[in-house]
């Protein structure tokens, strides 16, 4: 696909890795639609470096876990045009050990890593099954190997891949769906420099990636007309260990 003038919709595109996607495609050429939860100003912002790259960008906001939330975005979006792109980027992640985790936690979690990715695949694809389009979904190196206290996310993640493939084949051969597995490439904010240091240990590479390690797959993936149902694995090695 030629990314010059087609319109991709990033959701979770004002912060993290989410930003730095939105601003690949902006610097392809790509319209951005640019979704937020509530970060408004790191929206406007992000909006601001898009602009500046000669990029259109259009701010969207939606609660990913409220399905009448992600219907109201959609109905803004379609007065802005057709999606040739999108990229479920948003997602949620926190800890669920299993002596404290908690239904709700877990509902959260789905709902936003993968029930939104769901229902925004299934509308957009039904519109870009017609004429072609891209669907790229962020998972995790961890749905393959989960590791410990994190359940619930990596259960989603697990889940986001198998959507991944399902998909390819159901929106197949107009559009292609693929993802993006990440390793550590970018750390949350509470964790130490010690338990950074012994995550790098854990990557072949004994290092941390970053945020342009992901967006630059997400290109491949999209530039390529022939990958479909594929699930690019960017974490330094981790899972090999």
């Amino acid at each position: 696909m030629e990314l010059h003038g087609k319109t991709a919709l990033v959701t979770g595109g004002a912060k993290r890795v989410g930003r730095t996607i939105a601003l690949a495609l902006a610097s392809k050429g790509a319209k951005v639609i640019l979704h937020f939860k509530s970060s408004l100003k790191e929206a406007k912002d992000t909006a601001t470096e898009i602009q500046g790259l000669g990029a259109t960008c259009h701010l969207v906001q939606a609660d990913l876990n409220v399905s009448t939330s992600i219907q109201k975005m959609l109905s803004e979006i379609k007065k802005i045009g057709p999606v040739d792109i999108l990229v479920n980027s948003a997602s949620l992640y926190f800890k669920t050990p299993v002596e404290t985790a908690t239904e709700a936690q877990f509902d959260e979690l789905m709902g936003a890593n993968l029930k939104a990715p769901y229902l925004l695949s299934v509308e957009i694809g039904k519109e870009m099954k017609l004429r072609g389009g891209k669907i790229i979904n962020i998972a995790d190196w961890s749905g393959f190997r989960p590791y410990k206290d994190y359940s619930a996310y990596c259960t989603t993640k697990g889940g986001l891949i198998t959507l991944t493939k399902a998909l390819a084949r159901d929106l197949a051969p107009k559009v292609c769906v693929n993802a993006v597995a990440p390793g550590p490439v970018m750390a949350p904010s509470d964790l130490s420099e010690t338990e950074k240091e012994a995550i790098a240990k854990t990557t072949a590479l004994g290092r941390w990636g970053n945020p342009s390690d992901v967006a630059n797959a997400v290109l491949y993936l999209l530039e390529s007309d022939f990958a479909n149902g594929t699930v690019l694995v960017v974490d330094g090695g981790r899972s090999l260990a």
